[in-house]
């Protein structure tokens, strides 16, 4: 995902761009594979009430 991020706008502004996009990928990554919605995963991230997958 990082590669078609780049080759979209070119390159991240700076690394902490980078960083944060890669954090959310990532979130998004994680709900998607525990069969998780992301809209409410990440409405209850605002609330603090953060889901922990269970790993086997």
């Amino acid at each position: 995902m990082l590669k078609v991020k780049e080759k979209i706008s070119g390159c991240f502004a700076s690394f902490k761009g980078a960083e944060m996009f890669n954090r959310i990928r990532g979130f998004i990554s994680t709900m998607k594979k525990n069969n998780r919605s992301v809209l409410e995963e990440l409405g209850n991230v605002l609330k603090n009430e953060v889901y922990l997958p269970v790993f086997v």
